[in-house]
């Protein structure tokens, strides 16, 4: 169950960013990360295994490449090579999706912009600048939920959540039926209040010799 979601979550990670498709490892994926300078690409592992985190880390010679998996950053930090540093790991959550008909807080409009696979949804505040945002990545009957992002001084009047629910509406919609994101600790915060569940924690590392 969780290796099929990490999977997932690889494959809308990169189809939302627009990046080159995943490449297949002996170990798992690789991703190209665009537009980060503090990471040029990552290797997701769907499976923990020693052997496996080593052949990965092995493979490594590019810094700030990053490599995360579905494990608890204590139980893999013995099996990292030199050169190799933690990361604040992340949560891997998933949810049954549901329509809720969301109304967007007073004060503020909204746009919904589909291209391709990628559905975006934007809240505006009354000068028309961008207050909150997020983004989905459709995969037949699932989509990943990606770039959640709430402006510091518009935090607190339920704009994820808004933003949540709505791109959840327009899931449905096109026949989807599950979520799947990655979340920081406070991004999980919201994103339990909602209805998601936490299925792992991701463990995250860089390569910084």
């Amino acid at each position: 169950m969780v290796a099929d979601l990490v999977r997932t979550w690889v494959a809308g990670w990169a189809l939302s960013r627009q990046t080159p498709p995943p490449v297949r490892k002996p170990w798992g994926f690789y991703i190209e990360v665009a537009d980060n300078p503090d990471e040029v690409g990552r290797h997701v592992l769907p499976e923990v295994e020693e052997s496996l985190i080593r052949s990965a880390a092995a493979s490594v010679s590019v810094p700030r490449t990053w490599m995360k998996m579905p494990a608890e950053p204590e139980e893999i930090e013995p099996w990292l090579p030199q050169g190799w540093v933690r990361e604040e790991s992340g949560h891997l959550m998933a949810v049954d999706l549901m329509a809720t008909n969301p109304v967007v807080p007073e004060g503020y409009t909204v746009t919904v912009e589909t291209v391709g696979a990628v559905t975006c949804v934007r809240v505006l505040d009354a000068a028309g600048e961008q207050a909150s945002q997020g983004q989905m990545a459709s995969l037949g009957d699932t989509v990943v939920v990606d770039r959640m992002v709430t402006g510091e001084a518009h935090r607190r009047r339920g704009l994820g959540n808004f933003v949540m629910r709505t791109l959840a509406d327009h899931a449905l919609e096109t026949g989807a039926v599950v979520g799947v994101l990655g979340a920081t600790d406070a991004g999980r915060a919201l994103y339990e209040t909602l209805g998601w569940k936490k299925h792992t924690t991701v463990a995250e590392c860089s390569y910084r010799p």
